[in-house]
Order: structure tokens, then C-alpha cells, then sequence
């Protein structure tokens, strides 16, 4: 049986900054549909970078995102009865869903400051290559070393 498509959905630029990878941010950190409510965590996580680091925010945040996105991953695949992680170069749409997403899960993990101040934390440190996000990296990094010794089931 063939997979369903997988259609691309058309995103608009944020209001704010016009950037395209900021629009796709605020929709990974929405939930239940409150995207004004996202909009707000993200445009005040930007201004406070500005303000720690005295840089451009979205140059700040396209490098946390380049320095959290990962080379390779393992995927799970069976062969004869046993299944092999199988490591595999990971796609630009998935390295940009990946980092979004250890970026994200960093800043919820912290408790006792308001989520702004969270992702801007998150964000300054993965920025400096530290952070959860960058740990994250490094083990799917090591897991994937780890089984290249299967990369030969790899399609």
C-alpha cells in the first residue's frame, strides 16, 4: 500500500520581521491554536536578545538554529526479523523541524521564569553551542556514529 502525498502548506512571513523561518517557530511553539499568544512569547524572546547579546535577534536566531540542527539521525528498519538503526542524513525541512523542536522542548523544561525569558535563554545559549538543543545534537550525533556499521540497509 503507497504512502498518502504529503502536500507542502504554503506559510506566510511573520508580521513582525517578514522572516519565514520566525513565522514557522511561532507555529511549533502555538498551542490550541493561540497564535497571537505565540506570537508575543517570540517577538519578546527576540527583544530580549537584543537586549543580552546587543546583536541582530534573527541573526542570532538563524545561527542557534544552524548550530542545533543535526547532520545525521538514526531510523529504525527491519531486516530479516530484527530491526537495525539505520543512520541517515537528515533532510533541510527536518534539520530546521528538529532544532525548532530541542530548541523548544529546552525552554519548557526550565521552570520558574515566564516562557520568554525561557526561549531567549535557550536560544542565547544555542547560540554559544550550549544548551539542551545542543546536547540533543550531540547524542542523536553519537547514535548514529554508533551504527554505522548498519548505514548498509540504508536505501
Amino acid at each position: 500500500m503507497r504512502k498518502k502525498r504529503n502536500y507542502k502548506r504554503n506559510i506566510e512571513p511573520d508580521i513582525k520581521h517578514e522572516n519565514l523561518q520566525i513565522a514557522r517557530f511561532i507555529n511549533y511553539l502555538m498551542r490550541d491554536g493561540k497564535k497571537s499568544v505565540a506570537q508575543k512569547v517570540v517577538y519578546d524572546a527576540l527583544d530580549s536578545i537584543s537586549k543580552k547579546t546587543k546583536l541582530d535577534p534573527i541573526q542570532v536566531f538563524e545561527k542557534a538554529i544552524e548550530n542545533a540542527s543535526p547532520i545525521y539521525e538514526v531510523v529504525s528498519k527491519r531486516v530479516g526479523g530484527a530491526n537495525y538503526q539505520v543512520p541517515r542524513e537528515v533532510r533541510a525541512e527536518r534539520k530546521f523541524f528538529l532544532a525548532c523542536h530541542w530548541i523548544l522542548e529546552g525552554a519548557q523544561s526550565i521552570k520558574g521564569k515566564p516562557m520568554a525569558q525561557r526561549l531567549s535563554d535557550e536560544i542565547v545559549g544555542v547560540y554559544n553551542n550550549e544548551g539542551y538543543a545542543i546536547r540533543k545534537k550531540q547524542n542523536v550525533h553519537k547514535m548514529a556514529e554508533a551504527n554505522r556499521a548498519f548505514a548498509h540497509f540504508a536505501r
